[in-house]
C-alpha cells in the first residue's frame, strides 16, 4: 500500500515544455501540414540525421519527429529533426535526408 504522508510540493513551478512534450501537435511547414511530438532520446536506438542542419542526433538527445499530417504516412515519412533546427524549420532550407 503507497504512503499517504508524502508531503506535496506546491512551490515547484510547472515546466510546461516537460508536461506537454509526449504529446503530438500539428504544425505547419512548407505549406504542408506535418504532426509534431518532442522525444526524450532515452530510448533512441540509433542516431538520426537532421534534414534541417545535415548534421547527426547522437543517441540519448531529446530531439522533435515530424511526420506529414495529410494521407497516410509509414514510418518511413518521419524525420528526426533537432529541437532548435525545427524551431527556425522556416528560415533553413532543407536538402533532404532520407536515413
Amino acid at each position: 500500500m503507497p504512503r499517504a504522508n508524502r508531503r506535496r510540493r506546491d512551490d515547484v513551478p510547472l515546466n510546461v515544455d516537460r508536461a506537454v512534450g509526449g504529446l503530438t501537435r500539428r504544425e505547419s511547414y512548407g505549406g504542408a501540414e506535418w504532426f509534431v511530438r518532442r522525444v526524450t532520446g532515452a530510448s533512441s536506438t540509433r542516431a538520426y540525421l537532421c534534414p534541417g542542419c545535415q548534421q547527426d542526433i547522437a543517441l540519448g538527445t531529446p530531439h522533435v519527429v515530424a511526420w506529414p499530417a495529410e494521407g497516410i504516412g509509414g514510418l518511413e515519412d518521419r524525420r528526426h529533426w533537432h529541437t532548435t533546427c525545427w524551431q527556425a524549420r522556416e528560415r533553413r532550407h532543407t536538402t533532404g535526408s532520407y536515413r
